[in-house]
């Protein structure tokens, strides 16, 4: 990426760039959130993409192992050290984050302003409910990853599991067993009709209905080929057309709404 930025020669200003910590090599302190690993992480990464500062820093899982004044004093190191400007952290509890900004606001430091939740349709509780008073008393940013499920909402999965998919890979037993599962196959099976009311893909209809959440900032897309890159941004033009009508026959086939059922 830090080749690709440099050989198109994007100005700096116009690029926002974000990296994650906690994952690293085998031995204890090239991983988790300790000052160490998160000053050498936060370096080698700019080193990587050949920049002098990252917009945003994730902490990427909660580290049980590390106090949570260790990884907030660190942050807001770097912070006045002008390597990053914005913290944040990735599948942290409500509870662990609510106490990174009360450690940082009590010391006078930089608390974390974003979080990297999975959501989708078919992952809504963290984001819908335990994170509703994080929006309201601290201003919680969300850039949410998975939001087609790994691939599920797309539909590929419909007939089965095809060769070259996730799904079909080794190690990746658990989302067959819990994602790709005849309940939400058929979910998505009667999603398909919305999406052609609609005029959309199923994967368009799933990024927009992320989209249509006003706590979610920004949604993370992934995709194997160009051309899912440009049909993916066309979910921007479906979001307005999510009116109430259509966003209640989407809960219908859902039924997993916070509170109502199961997630």
């Amino acid at each position: 990426m830090g080749n690709v930025i440099k050989q198109l020669g994007w100005r700096r200003e116009s690029i926002v760039v974000s990296s994650k910590v906690f994952w690293g090599g085998d031995g204890p302190n090239d991983k988790g959130l300790s000052k160490k690993h998160i000053y050498e992480a936060c370096r080698n990464s700019l080193r990587r993409l050949q920049l002098s500062y990252l917009d945003l820093f994730f902490c990427h899982r909660p580290d049980p192992n590390t106090p949570i004044e260790e990884t907030v004093r660190a942050m807001d190191d770097l912070i006045h050290q002008g390597l990053i400007l914005y913290w944040g952290t990735s599948e942290w509890s409500a509870t662990d984050i609510m106490r990174a900004h009360g450690i940082a606001r009590e010391l006078g430091m930089t608390p974390p302003s974003m979080e990297q939740p999975q959501y989708n349709m078919l992952h809504r509780d963290r984001v819908e409910s335990e994170y509703l008073p994080l929006y309201r008393e601290i201003g919680l940013g969300t850039t949410i990853w998975s939001p087609l499920a790994s691939g599920l909402l797309t539909g590929k999965y419909s007939k089965g599991v095809p060769p070259g998919s996730r799904a079909s890979l080794e190690g990746y037993q658990w989302l067959r067993e819990n994602l790709v599962t005849p309940e939400n196959i058929q979910k998505v099976n009667r999603l398909e009709p919305i999406a052609k009311d609609m005029g959309c893909s199923l994967a368009q209809l799933g990024l927009a209905w992320c989209l249509k959440n006003p706590n979610v900032s920004t949604v993370l897309t992934g995709a194997s080929r160009p051309e899912q890159v440009v049909e993916n941004m066309k979910a921007v033009e479906v979001v307005d057309k999510l009116d109430t009508a259509t966003l209640e026959r989407i809960e219908e086939v859902l039924g997993n709404k916070p509170g109502i059922g199961e997630e």
